[in-house]
């Protein structure tokens, strides 16, 4: 390293020697020279946007695609159908129940179903002797009273069997078959996967107890928590870019609450493709684009030059290295956006840089 340090001062004399440092914005060096002091070069890029640094994320499932699985009655779970990570669709069987509930609410709704049949044919009937003028109107209007209710009652007995789980296709049976039946079925409410099981065959239930949470994993949220000095520059449909896995999503939502543990403020985002490489619980690392703007271009960090307040980069030139000026408007995890009148083409110094500051001061003297 001596050596090397050594050779450049050496070099840095010679030139000024020669006198062949301008006091310009032009270093003039042949490419032997440039070896011998160690310069390397890359290629500047465009930047349509610019990235912040990263900042941790973590993978949320949307509140309305989230359901908890609850027990409509009370009993003792017999089984459990699906387990955590199951992919489950609507309307299949979740769990099986014993409930001694059911059976009374079933035996109420056939009682229901007999006092209907009954009460239609006293309605019926009195409708008939009314038309023919042999009873009051009155008797009439009390018959018809005591139908509607009792059909009121009906309805009212199939709504909870129905919350209870029993499906249209259960309650006609029910109805035809008069047959009462204690095993009480749980189902999916939506297609998704199932995220937690939060029940134990073999355990004594009561109404609204947990079984199960499912989620519907597409699109997914990501909740970011952003410094407070960051947020002017992000806007709803900005991008949202996940270290790793590579996968992008849109700023959906800006919080306005300052979180006292970060002073960070709330940032949401949706992911759609990709989502299925995302896991709900699961802590990453994102970036956030800035908004797009003209004469921007992506830079390697070591290709800054700080000089009297101040901020330059050394561009490769047929005769040397022009010294240009950049405003700095971003910077990155592992590079800096910056405005400068530079070109696709050029060539930053990314490595040497110490070196050509030091002949660009003492030529410029």
């Amino acid at each position: 390293m001596k050596s090397h340090l050594r050779s450049t001062f050496l070099t840095l004399a010679m030139l000024l020697a020669s006198g062949s440092l301008l006091a310009a914005d032009l270093i003039s060096m042949t490419q032997k020279q440039r070896q011998a002091m160690g310069v390397r070069t890359a290629p500047v890029a465009v930047a349509t946007e610019s990235w912040s640094v990263a900042y941790p994320a973590q993978v949320q499932v949307p509140t309305a695609q989230l359901r908890v699985v609850s027990t409509p009655l009370s009993g003792l779970l017999e089984s459990l159908l699906v387990a955590e990570g199951d992919a489950v669709k609507q309307g299949q069987k979740l769990a099986s129940i014993l409930s001694p509930e059911l059976l009374s609410l079933q035996r109420s709704y056939l009682q229901a179903l007999s006092q209907l049949d009954l009460a239609r044919s006293d309605w019926e009937r009195d409708r008939q002797l009314l038309e023919e003028g042999i009873i009051a109107e009155r008797r009439y209007q009390t018959t018809h009273a005591h139908y509607v209710q009792v059909r009121t009652e009906v309805e009212q007995g199939r709504q909870t069997l129905k919350l209870a789980g029993m499906d249209r296709g259960a309650l006609k049976r029910l109805a035809e078959e008069r047959q009462l039946s204690g095993t009480l079925t749980v189902r999916s409410p939506i297609n998704g996967v199932v995220l937690e099981r939060m029940a134990t065959p073999g355990q004594r239930l009561n109404a609204l107890d947990p079984l199960y949470r499912i989620g519907r994993l597409k699109p997914l949220w990501l909740e970011i928590h952003v410094p407070l000095e960051r947020l002017p520059q992000i806007a709803t449909g900005s991008t949202v870019r996940v270290v790793k896995p590579t996968v992008e999503g849109k700023v959906i939502t800006i919080g306005r609450m300052v979180h006292g543990a970060d002073q960070g403020v709330l940032v949401r985002a949706e992911v759609n493709g990709g989502a299925e490489r995302l896991h709900p619980g699961q802590f990453i690392e994102v970036e956030l684009a800035s908004g797009r703007a003209e004469n921007n271009y992506r830079i390697p960090l070591g290709a800054l030059v700080r000089q009297g307040g101040k901020t330059w980069v050394f561009i490769a030139h047929e005769k040397g290295f022009l010294v240009v000026p950049v405003v700095i408007r971003a910077e990155e995890s592992d590079a800096v956006v910056v405005s400068a009148n530079l070109q696709p083409d050029d060539q930053v110094v990314m490595a040497g840089t110490a070196a050509l500051k030091a002949a660009w001061l003492e030529g410029a003297e």
